[in-house]
């Protein structure tokens, strides 16, 4: 760079327009006001200028050019508002992060209050707002199809493939006998057809990445296989369903409907795991002590029979009933699952359980009813099996690269340490409330996180520290380069099971393939495995942000009738403005603002994570339980707005 207090990176933008970006060598983002913004939106790759520093406040910052745009298009609701007099329609964008308000001054009264998507035409000033046309009508705004397909589309996401890979996909499906018949043929496919096998997943589940194997062996060991769909054998490195399932990254589970990362002809058939059918798998197959102790492994690709697909609670019914198909492999399974869960937990695995909610929808699309996801432990055991295997496909690639002397290239699930900053402030709060919390400059052991939230199981506190907790930790991302995975407590972790819906498992088998087979992956090949691994772990934000989305909506249309009821809830968030509080009903949160809180006045106080009223010292602090009454409910906008009951 000619300047070297340039740097380039994506920049974050909040509020009504302050942007931050990070530095790698500052400790805070750089901060970026708005008059500094430039042309640069939420997400873009932005060029910094780093402007004079000035003593006591954080490093400022200028957008000095949009060297990559986030947007080629904006998706809102168009309204009006009044400019020098004059009713304008301007679009209200989806995304909350996107601080400009485009005129859009081809909308006609038949616009008003119906979901479009835009194009930016022209913007010259940065400070005003820019100029759009109306490429797209989705629908009005508030209907189920037409905000689905907003957040669909705001996402980056589409549910129609490609003509050509649409073909290309059919065509495998056409001659599928043929790739089948090559590889029964190679004589490194272990054939494992006539072991016990079968597939435990959701009950609506149509695309089957994973099946278990189980047979007792004549020393008294079990082997335990865990078999996933061979996609990398049908969709090979970069051809077009492949540049598709790049793009794409994942599959999208929203509330009503998937967006798959292959064809359906490819998730839900070819590659699917599906029972009574040979299928061609890449497994890895574990000879297991009755203590889960790893005796022998061993990882290759097979071909592989499913003689049963349970459902999780046909599966736990069995268990429970000691009664039904395969209960022999079942208990052993569990029995095994529950050991190596109870290992991890030793080691210093963390357990943080959220609950789910799933809707009922009538034929419209609204929702009838909700209701928190029952959690059974087949569901857990499955986990269990799924954990192993990506720890030991990673870990094996280690013990490669030590015989080898030298580091092989990889794909990881890397979860990074705790903030340290955050770690020392909930540590001072902890041992405040009378809590033991071993830190040490910012360094906290996953153990001692563990053996907090068991001590705080069942108590008043328990939600308040666990969501504390939760906010100390880093975000889980793919990389090259291994870290190790914090909250797993494991020194090797990778994501190998799930190949049909998140392409990090596709490249996984793929790499390890080639390791298996003593090929190289050089340096040039390496920096495209990074680049994957950087864009998959964003796909992957992105497809939370739109589920999370999706569920959003429908929790507000779903209290959109009960206004005026009162609700049990917890305090999730505290802020300047007010508190957050989630309702058990269907886990929706809302807004209590500090305004509406008539007995007094409520300062907050961060580090203790409360409000404090200043007569009465009245506290509401994160975690508390309290009844509030929904006084609001804003379909468009996806939010609630609750008071407290007394």
């Amino acid at each position: 760079m000619s300047n070297t207090t340039n740097f380039e990176g994506p920049i974050m933008v909040r509020g009504k327009g302050t942007g931050f970006v990070n530095h790698p060598d500052h400790a805070e983002d750089i901060i970026i006001e708005r008059e500094n913004l430039g042309f640069a939106l939420d997400g873009d790759i932005v060029m910094v200028e780093l402007k004079k520093k000035v003593p006591g406040k954080r490093q400022e910052g200028k957008v000095v050019e949009v060297t990559k745009a986030a947007y080629r298009e904006l998706i809102g609701t168009i309204k009006e508002r009044k400019i020098d007099g004059k009713t304008v329609p301007y679009l209200q964008p989806d995304n909350g992060r996107i601080h400009i308000r485009p005129i859009v001054p081809d909308a006609t009264p038949s616009d008003i209050s119906m979901k479009v998507v835009v194009e930016i035409t022209k913007w010259t000033e940065p400070l005003l707002d820019p100029v759009a046309k109306i490429t797209e009508t989705l629908g009005h705004a508030g209907d189920h199809e037409t905000e689905m397909q907003a957040i669909i589309r705001s996402g980056g996401f589409s549910k129609e493939f490609p003509e050509s890979v649409q073909k290309a996909a059919q065509e495998l499906f056409a001659t599928k006998e043929q790739i089948f018949a090559e590889a029964i043929a190679d004589p490194k496919r272990r054939d494992i057809r006539g072991i016990t096998t079968m597939t435990i997943d959701p009950v609506d589940a149509k695309d089957f990445d994973d099946a278990l194997s189980c047979q007792t062996l004549p020393n008294g060991n079990y082997e335990i296989g865990i078999h996933i769909a061979d996609v990398s054998h049908y969709v090979r490195d970069n051809d077009g369903i492949d540049e598709e399932a790049k793009e794409r990254a994942t599959s999208v589970y929203l509330v009503d409907r998937v967006i798959p990362m292959l064809p359906e002809i490819l998730s839900n058939d070819l590659c699917s795991l599906r029972p009574n059918e040979d299928r061609l798998s890449f497994s890895a197959i574990f000879e297991l002590t009755p203590d889960a102790h790893i005796v022998n492994a061993w990882y290759g690709q097979t071909i592989m029979h499913s003689d049963k697909r349970f459902s999780y609670e046909e599966a736990q019914e069995v268990l429970d009933k000691q009664d039904g198909p395969y209960l022999a492999e079942l208990n052993i399974m569990m029995t095994l699952g529950r050991k190596l869960r109870q290992k991890r937990y030793a080691q210093g695995a963390i357990a943080f359980e959220s609950a789910e909610v799933k809707f009922e929808l009538d034929e419209r699309g609204a929702p009838i009813r909700a209701y928190k996801k029952e959690r059974v432990e087949t569901m857990l055991m499955i986990e269990d099996f799924m954990l192993l295997a990506n720890r030991e496909v990673a870990t094996h690639i280690y013990n490669l690269s030590k015989d080898k002397g030298k580091e092989l290239a990889f794909i990881y699930r890397i979860h990074d340490t705790p903030d340290p900053d955050k770690v020392e402030e909930l540590g001072m709060f902890l041992r405040a409330i009378g809590y033991e919390f071993e830190t040490h400059k910012g360094i906290v052991k996953a153990t001692t996180i563990n053996k907090l939230l068991k001590e705080v199981a069942g108590k008043p506190e328990e939600n308040l520290i666990k969501t504390a907790s939760i906010r100390t930790m880093a975000k889980a991302v793919y990389s090259t380069k291994n870290i190790g995975h914090f909250g797993l407590a494991f020194k090797f972790y990778t994501h190998f099971t799930s190949p049909i819906r998140r392409y990090p498992d596709l490249m996984a088998h793929r790499m390890l393939r080639k390791h298996l087979d003593g090929s190289v992956i050089g340096p040039k090949e390496l920096a495209t495995y990074e680049r994957m691994s950087i864009k998959s772990s964003q796909r992957e934000m992105e497809a939370v942000s739109a589920e999370r989305d999706s569920i959003k909506f429908k929790q507000v249309e779903y209290l959109m009738n009960k206004i005026g009821e009162t609700f049990a809830g917890v305090i999730t968030g505290v802020t300047d403005w007010g508190i957050y509080v989630q309702e058990e009903s269907c886990l929706a949160d809302g807004m209590v603002r500090l305004a509406s809180i008539k007995s007094d006045y409520f300062e907050h106080e961060a580090s203790q994570y409360r409000i404090k009223g200043q007569k009465t010292g009245k506290v509401y602090r994160l975690g508390d339980k309290v009844t509030v009454k929904l006084i609001a409910a804003d379909k468009e906008a996806r939010q609630l707005d609750f008071e407290l009951v007394a």
